[in-house]
This record gives structure tokens, C-alpha cells and sequence, in this order.
């Protein structure tokens, strides 16, 4: 047994702002140390495509060995790590606090810094991660519907592809009409129901995805929120979470969106709101990645104690008494997938738990990687092995023939939805499976 192997996963802060984090010597013998030991390890090998190229690499190479493999090509891995962290919280006996500190992860993170340091991004990939400006243009009226048309046309999807990189047959989000935050109507005329661990009212962060692609998402939650008679007001201003910029590894652009948002968030925090989120990577930002780049800062403390789970917060203030549980519909066979950003905050099975107190439905749950990620499984590069990662959870999800396939990652809902194919089964986010099952 490893020495700490029954002590919880630690991580330690980034350091990004210390000049040796961007040292390309220093990174690329760090990369060759973690590298020797999963390659000892090999327990990931079934998680995405990093391992297995890296893998493939030292057994191909000439002494079957680490040593055996041309040092330029440790980026192919690096750009293959899409920092689900599942390896880190699921699989790798060796994280602090064992003696080896192993954090693929934010190795992978620290080799995209340098990277995106040195030689910038594609364009692709700064539109990609652009989701503010992206949104804010595509949503603009008469835009909007040119948009969404050419995101349907094969003739300029071929394009796109030759021009962007944006696979063709990739399924892509449409942009909504009339954008979540222009058209949320939260209430805040409740009286506040303080629970014994939960705060009794709710600031929504909308989130770019929520915000542009699938408002009702937001509204599902007001509705829910508004049943239980808890009160909810929107964050007065946001950007970004910043998480596609992670993935990009501009830290510097991570920062400067953490100062629009972070202030506003710490004022609600520290008034007794409860803040959430409905898209699990944002969630995760602020519990999380923000945390580790600022391990000082207080008001970054103070968002990362409010932040919850839509599920995570239901299920607490169900655990309080406060939360109704008179449903007036069953939802029937419900397959429901659990998306790597949800399982790494630790908080358990919230969403399976919520769905499952629903009289009359069976709740199947796949915890796998689909295999999309933000925008890893758009380009064409990856779209091949995005589908391939997502094929046993394609299986899975179909094996029950279900009246509902859900997730709470609604870009991994539509990625396996496009995986399954043709099936009688209807994709919902499970916050309107649970405003389906209060009748609302």
C-alpha cells in the first residue's frame, strides 16, 4: 500500500505567476517524470486518447522506455489531455499527498501555458474559446437565424471545416433568439428559509452556454427554485467563467476574466447567497481552478464556499426539510449520464439522487467520459477519437431503451444524443426533467 493511500487527494496551487512556471527546460523534464511513472502505472490507459498515444509512443520507440522517445513529441499527448481531471480524482494512486505529486492534469495545464506563451493559438481555437464575443455576435436578431442555418448547411459546414476546422459532421448548438439574461424573471419575493447547512437564497451566474445557446436551462431553474419557494436574483453582471481559456492554457486571459466576475460574486457570497450554476465546467471553475491560481485571494474563498450544483444545492435543502418533494409525473426510464467536470467536485451523485425521489422512474447511470469536451470534440482532429472515447457510453445510454437521455453537461447530452443516432429516446437536461416531474 502507498504511503498516504488512504488520505484524500490534495492539490497544490499552480504557481503560474512564478517565473519557473514557464521555464520550457523545467517543463519538459517534469513532463518526462510524470510520464515514466504513468507508463509504470498504465491504469488510465482506458480514459481518453493522452495515454494511450503516450503509451504507444515508448512502445514503439527503440527501448520500449521513456528514454526511447523523441522529447518534441510529449506535446502530441499534451494536446490530447482536455483536463477532464478524472484521472486525478479517479484513477492515480500516486496524487499528493503521495511523495511522487503526481498531477497530469495541471501538467498538462502548465505544458499548454508555455506553449500558448510561445506561440500564441490558432485562430480556431482563440474564436472557440471566445464564447462571450462568439455568443453576443451570433445572438445578434436576423444574425442569429444566418447563423444557425449554417450550422445546419452542408455546403457551409464544408467550408467551415476547410477555413476553421470545425469538423463537419460535428452536431453544433444553435444560438437562442432572445438570450437568457434579457428574459430571466427572477423572484425574490420569497421569504428567505435558511436550511441548517444551506443558504436560503439564490444567485443565478447564467453562463455563457445558458445564456446563449439554451436559455431554457435558466428558466427550468427559475421555475424549480420559484416552486420551492426559495428566492433568486441574477448576478448583475458576468462574463466568462473562463474555463475554455484554461483548456487554451491563456492564463492571463483566465485572470483578467476572473476580475469582472469574482468582485461581484464575493459581495453575493458574502450577503448569504448560495450561487449556481447549471454548467458543470463553470461550476468547477470557481470551486476549483480559480482557487488553485489564487490560493490568497479571499474574495476567490469566499465564491469558491458559496458555489454549488443546481443538484447540489436541491439535495441539501431537501436534507433540510425545505425542499417539496409532491411530484405530479413520473419521467419513466431515464438514462442519465454523469459528466467528468460534475464527478471531480466530490459532491456525489446529487442529480441521480434528485431524480431518483420522482415516483414512477428508473434512473440508469453512466459514469464514463463521453469523450467531447468543450471544444476538443468540435475540431477535426479530435472529432474521430471524441466519438470513439464516447462509444461505450453511447452503448450504455441506448442499452435500457429509455424514455429520457440526460446530462448535466448539455454540450455531452447533445454529443451522445448525436452518438446514439436514430432512438425514441428524448434528450432533456435533468433540470427539465425535474420541472417535467413537478408539472410545471
Amino acid at each position: 500500500m502507498r504511503e498516504g493511500s488512504l488520505e484524500a487527494p490534495t492539490r497544490h496551487p499552480l504557481g503560474w505567476q512564478e517565473p519557473d512556471y514557464y521555464n520550457e527546460e523545467k517543463v519538459v523534464a517534469e513532463l518526462g517524470r510524470v510520464f515514466d511513472i504513468c507508463h509504470g502505472c498504465r491504469r488510465c490507459v482506458n480514459l481518453c486518447t493522452a495515454f494511450p498515444h503516450l503509451f504507444d509512443l515508448i512502445d514503439e520507440g527503440k527501448t520500449g522506455e521513456l528514454d526511447g522517445v523523441d522529447k518534441s513529441k510529449f506535446g502530441e499527448v499534451v494536446d490530447r489531455c482536455y483536463l477532464c481531471d478524472t484521472c486525478y480524482m479517479t484513477k492515480c494512486p500516486y496524487v499528493p499527498p503521495h511523495p511522487w505529486n503526481v498531477d497530469f492534469p495541471h501538467v498538462m495545464l502548465r505544458a499548454k501555458a508555455v506553449k500558448f506563451k510561445k506561440n500564441g493559438a490558432p485562430a480556431r481555437d482563440k474564436l472557440l474559446s471566445a464564447t462571450d464575443a462568439m455568443g453576443k455576435l451570433a445572438t445578434i436578431p436576423v444574425v442569429v437565424q444566418f447563423v444557425n442555418a449554417a450550422n445546419k448547411s452542408k455546403l457551409a459546414r464544408g467550408a467551415m471545416e476547410k477555413v476553421l476546422g470545425v469538423h463537419h459532421e460535428r452536431v453544433l448548438p444553435e444560438y437562442a433568439a432572445k438570450k437568457f439574461r434579457s428574459s430571466a424573471t427572477p423572484d425574490a419575493s420569497f421569504a428567505v428559509r435558511d436550511g441548517k447547512t444551506t443558504p436560503g437564497k439564490v444567485a443565478i451566474f447564467a453562463t455563457c452556454y445558458v445564456n446563449y445557446n439554451e436559455p431554457g436551462i435558466g428558466h427550468d431553474l427559475l421555475k424549480i427554485l420559484a416552486h420551492n419557494e426559495i428566492p433568486s436574483i441574477l448576478v448583475d453582471k458576468e462574463a466568462c467563467c473562463g474555463m475554455p481559456k484554461l483548456e487554451l492554457g491563456d492564463l492571463d486571459a483566465v485572470a483578467k476574466l476572473k476580475e469582472i466576475n469574482v468582485p461581484r460574486l464575493a459581495r453575493l457570497a458574502r450577503e448569504g447567497y448560495a450561487i449556481l450554476t447549471a454548467i458543470p465546467s463553470c461550476t468547477l471553475m470557481f470551486k476549483q481552478e480559480l482557487p488553485l491560481m489564487f490560493p490568497d485571494d479571499a474574495d476567490v474563498k469566499a465564491v469558491q464556499e458559496a458555489m454549488f450544483d443546481p443538484f447540489e444545492y436541491l439535495i441539501m435543502r431537501n436534507k433540510d426539510g425545505l425542499l417539496k418533494t409532491q411530484f405530479k409525473q413520473g419521467l419513466g426510464k431515464v438514462s442519465y449520464h454523469i459528466p467528468c467536470h460534475s464527478r471531480v467536485q466530490n459532491v456525489g451523485q446529487k442529480t441521480r439522487e434528485m431524480l431518483a425521489l420522482v415516483p414512477s422512474t428508473e434512473v440508469s447511470t453512466i459514469e464514463r467520459c463521453s469523450g467531447h469536451d468543450g471544444t476538443w470534440g468540435v475540431k477535426t482532429e479530435y472529432f474521430a477519437q471524441s466519438m470513439k472515447i464516447g462509444r461505450p457510453v453511447f452503448r450504455q445510454m441506448a442499452a435500457s431503451d429509455p424514455d429520457y437521455i440526460s446530462s448535466d453537461c448539455p454540450i455531452a447530452g447533445r454529443h451522445i444524443e448525436q452518438g446514439i443516432g436514430a432512438s425514441r429516446a428524448r434528450k432533456e437536461h435533468p433540470l427539465a426533467l425535474l420541472r417535467i416531474a413537478y408539472g410545471l
